[in-house]
């Protein structure tokens, strides 16, 4: 069983590659950073937040200064060594040791700016100092910004709000152990953190009270009530303080110093000897340690399930990403063929009826076509006045004898051209859904989400094709309208009644031939035998179209990226310099 130090260790290396991962708390909660105690130091300006921390380490390195100082949190991780020289390091400037702890001050104040500028603004990324030294307790605390209830120059209006939205992401957390700080010199009930304390740990089994600045109440008073949980009771003991004097401060008295010096005074106080022995910052650090090492052990089972389960969450996202990419562009090539087979999978699925998509093809067949076919104008075309001007046109100075088949042909033909609309729309109906199923397939491809450029490249490859395709199937179902242009179906004119309209002379004069009634046989014979081609074409474009656009995308819409991306480059290099040749070129592009 490890040690409790150990486990403070680990946690901590847990804390660091959260933070590395982009996971550093104070969110929505859920994540395993949030699953991790640790000890969420709260105190409003002012209340002597800092001075409590640099007494439990024993060293000046905070930044100091008016108005709001810690604007991103701190989070300081304490490593007791045996012996040996005192330094710090950050998480992000991880070969580097601090020896100077002026040095780490600095660093903190310039990795603040880094992320927030001069602004004063704040940011919830948090810094991660660790300090190793002898004089230390092993323990995590998390130094947050200082609550206000106004902001300063420079400062957004919204900094209030944001600085308490901030704090109370993290002293929200079941495995937070909230340090509350406030000032002997303020009424306790009146006390920022203990105000956002009693809000989120309501029964007080999270909260440890600190009292600073005892050595500053008026004369006459003191902090024995709250000492005492008399004031306000938490299930933890207070634990009072004494801050170094602006004067120590001034004069960098050695914070070892100011610890006997702590202690001095509480021993020799009528008012608080009798407590001296739980208070000062020696004891608070120890209190805290022993409490989160207790916290820890009882976490253990939580925080194991919590890293097997992102475990499991991040081998399903590697195993979404797919495998490795080969550092040679053979392996390259590989994978980028192998991507491309994957995205033609899902294109043929959507298309035969794994994925949705492709029944709309069948709707263009099915409703579309026969629609536009259902409203071509061959009323209007085949009506009586425009039968007899094409008939008689047709005619010319000598009216036919027997039936004007040079009229028929006109009927006829003009009636065709009609056709080609839809046939034509068909097509492109269909080509916009293959269009449509290879932008769905596309971001259906788990293998191509990471490559954002294949994406584009696969794309513009495919539509290419599907241009190719429509253009084919436009060629073909015009033809498929000529033919019927080309060559009547003579059957079908050799079976109509060849008899003259009951109660007409055989002999009619030439004259006759354009009365009404001859006139509309013509055109009911032009529209049966229209409608005869129109039964075949409602057959035969769907066919051309399958033939021409589906087929042909189910079985070469990559065909031609496949040639350029394994053998365009390579013409004319060596088998040993064409993988070369193209990893310096197209698969770079890609990766």
């Amino acid at each position: 069983m490890a040690t409790m130090g150990s486990l403070i260790g680990l946690v901590n290396r847990i804390q660091q590659a959260c933070t590395v991962l982009g996971d550093h708390g104070g969110g929505a909660g859920g994540s395993l950073w949030e699953a991790l105690p640790s000890v969420a130091v709260v105190g409003g300006q002012s209340s002597g937040k800092s001075s409590v921390l640099e007494s439990i380490v024993g060293r000046d390195f905070l930044p100091r200064g008016s108005g709001i100082v810690t604007r991103r949190p701190l989070v300081l991780q304490l490593h007791k060594t045996e012996g040996g020289q005192e330094y710090a390091e950050f998480l992000h400037a991880p070969r580097k040791r601090f020896s100077d702890f002026a040095a780490v001050r600095k660093e903190i104040a310039d990795e603040t700016d880094r992320m927030t500028g001069k602004s004063k603004a704040i940011s919830n990324v948090p810094i991660h100092l660790s300090i190793y030294s002898p004089h230390v307790v092993n323990l995590t605390l998390i130094d947050l910004p200082g609550l206000t209830k106004v902001a300063v120059e420079g400062q957004p209006e919204s900094i209030v709000q944001d600085i308490e939205n901030m704090v109370r992401t993290y002293v929200d957390k079941p495995n937070s152990i909230i340090l509350a700080i406030s000032p002997a010199n303020q009424d306790i009930a009146t006390s920022d953190a203990i105000k956002l304390a009693k809000e989120v740990d309501p029964t007080g089994e999270r909260t440890f009270g600190v009292v600073t600045k005892l050595d500053l109440m008026d004369k006459g008073t003191n902090a024995i009530d709250v000492l005492e949980g008399r004031s306000y009771r938490l299930q933890h003991p207070w634990v009072g303080i004494v801050n170094r004097s602006q004067a120590d401060i001034n004069k960098n008295v050695d914070m070892l110093a100011a610890r006997r010096k702590e202690q001095e005074y509480f021993q020799s106080s009528p008012d608080y000897g009798h407590l001296a022995h739980k208070m000062g910052a020696e004891y608070l650090a120890k209190l805290l340690s022993q409490h989160l090492e207790a916290v820890i052990k009882a976490k253990i089972p939580s925080i194991i399930s919590m890293i097997n389960k992102t475990v499991d969450e991040i081998e399903a996202e590697l195993d979404r990403l797919g495998r490795p990419i080969g550092g040679d562009a053979g392996a390259q090539l590989y994978t980028i063929l192998d991507m491309c087979r994957a995205f033609d999978r899902v294109f043929k699925e959507h298309l035969d009826g794994g994925r949705p998509g492709g029944d709309r093809i069948y709707g263009v067949f099915d409703h579309q076509l026969p629609a536009a076919l259902k409203k071509l104008p061959f009323d209007k075309h085949l009506s009586l006045q425009n039968v007899r001007k094409v008939i008689s046109e047709a005619d010319g100075y000598q009216p036919h004898l027997i039936a004007p088949e040079q009229g028929y042909r006109r009927l006829i033909d003009s009636s065709l051209s009609y056709f080609r609309g839809p046939a034509e729309a068909s097509v492109d109906a269909v080509h916009l859904v293959l269009k449509e199923l290879v932008r769905r397939s596309i971001a259906a491809t788990e293998e191509l989400k990471r490559f954002p450029t294949l994406q584009s490249d696969i794309a513009a490859a495919a539509n290419e094709s599907l241009e190719r395709f429509r253009e084919d199937g436009r060629k073909t179902v015009i033809r498929l309208v000529d033919m019927e242009a080309s060559y009547l179906t003579v059957e079908f004119f050799r079976k109509l009644p060849t008899e003259p309209d009951k109660g007409a002379n055989n002999n009619t004069p030439a004259n006759d031939r354009y009365q009404d009634n001859h006139l509309r046989r013509i055109g009911s014979n032009v529209s049966s035998y229209i409608n005869m081609v129109c039964d075949t074409l409602r057959n035969t474009i769907p066919k051309a179209v399958v033939h021409c656009q589906v087929k042909e995308a189910k079985r070469n819409l990559l065909n031609r990226f496949y040639a350029h991306v394994g053998s365009k480059e390579f013409t004319h290099a060596p088998v040993s310099g064409q993988i070369e040749n193209f990893h310096q070129t197209s698969i770079l592009r890609i990766f």
